[in-house]
């Protein structure tokens, strides 16, 4: 099954670690995670805080320990598709979690959003031919959806933008189901060849 996982940071300095989890299934089952940082997490960068607003006192307090928080996402993500909109930054944190929290680092991968979207246009739009058409209409579709949603100002809280991944995965879905249907329906209005 799909899962949108979305990360906050420290910062985005090289010595930059997790503070926040959060995860989606396509069928929109999800969890979050504030994570109190290793001892040897050190990095804090306070324009980041500006940004997602949580503070470092707060995770000190409220945060779960790293470990935990890594031993629930290997026991409850692995063998999922997991997507991020910005896997290598995501991919940093959830490498940089793991080996803090004792989890093998390749034991959960991430893969671009976009690669998803473009393959749910591409299943939606299935039945057009030919496969030049399919595709590129699949591309136009994945375009569109992201340039009508390009002026959403992300949250900077780790479910939100999760979940507003998954919103637009869903939203080139039924776009690409609606422009299937107009396509095919102008097909048989024409006729044979």
């Amino acid at each position: 099954m799909l899962a949108f996982l979305d990360f906050e940071a420290s910062s985005l300095g090289k010595k930059s670690y997790p503070i926040e989890v959060a995860w989606v299934f396509e069928d929109g089952a999800s969890e979050s995670h504030l994570i109190k940082p290793a001892p040897e997490w050190t990095d804090w960068d306070a324009a980041a805080q500006a940004i997602h607003g949580i503070e470092r006192r707060v995770l000190e307090e409220e945060g779960e320990d790293h470990r935990l928080v890594a031993a629930r996402m290997v026991e409850v993500l692995a063998g999922h598709d997991l997507l991020a909109s910005a896997p290598s930054w995501d991919g940093k944190w959830l490498s940089t979690l793991l080996r803090a929290g004792g989890q093998p680092k390749r034991v959960l991968r991430l893969r671009d959003t976009d690669a998803a979207q473009l393959e749910a246009a591409r299943a939606c739009l299935a039945g057009v031919e030919p496969a030049a058409v399919r595709e590129a209409l699949a591309r136009e579709v994945v375009g569109e959806v992201s340039q009508r949603r390009n002026g959403r100002v992300p949250d900077h809280r780790a479910l939100a933008d999760a979940e507003a991944e998954l919103a637009q995965w869903r939203e080139v879905r039924v776009e690409a189901q609606r422009r299937a249907k107009g396509v095919l329906a102008a097909n048989t209005e024409r006729g044979p060849g």
